[in-house]
This record gives C-alpha cells, sequence and structure tokens, in this order.
C-alpha cells in the first residue's frame, strides 16, 4: 500500500565519511535526491559529503512529532544512532533512555 504525502518521516542519510545526518520529510525520495544535488533544497551539511545513503527512516503521526524525534536524535551518540539503523534498537527504546 502507497504512503499518503501527508505521512511524516524521520530519517537518517550516510555520508561517504560515514556520518549520519537526521531530518524529517513528507517525501523521502524527493528529499534524498535534493540533498544529493538532484534538485534545490538539501541540507548545506551534506554538500561534497557524497555518496549518500538514506540508511534508515520511520513513519509517525505528524510533522509535530517528526521535528521532536529529529531533534532527540541529532542529540544521541552516533552508536545509537547506528543502532537504530542495524535494528539493534527501536526508537521507543532509545528514547526511553533520554528521559
Amino acid at each position: 500500500m502507497a504512503e499518503k504525502s501527508s505521512d511524516w518521516h524521520v530519517y537518517l542519510i550516510r555520508s561517504a565519511s560515514g556520518s549520519l545526518y537526521a531530518g524529517i520529510t513528507t517525501d523521502l525520495q524527493r528529499r534524498l535526491q535534493e540533498h544529493r544535488g538532484d534538485s534545490p533544497g538539501g541540507a548545506k551539511s551534506l554538500r561534497g559529503k557524497g555518496p549518500l545513503e538514506m540508511v534508515w527512516s520511520t513513519v509517525v503521526a505528524d510533522r509535530s512529532m517528526a521535528s521532536k524525534l529529529e531533534s532527540k536524535l541529532k542529540k544521541l551518540p552516533k552508536q545509537h544512532k547506528e543502532a537504530l539503523v542495524a535494528g539493534d534498537r527501536s526508537v521507543a527504546s532509545l528514547l526511553a533512555d533520554l528521559e
């Protein structure tokens, strides 16, 4: 079943150096293309850091929740983000550790 365009996603993109960038969007494919420079609008911090790969994403209820989760993800140590990517940890368990 195709996702509605109003679904909000929180995602992690890996750069060529292995760093992880967190962001939010309603369209994962479009956002990755923007970050890769295929169309305008990508994050300045990712310019020249390619190739870029979307390595993790999750759907959330709304923009507010997406923004809150993105903010918390950006504060996590890299090893915790890597655990999400590997499927070793859930978003809920990581966020519980922060509280």
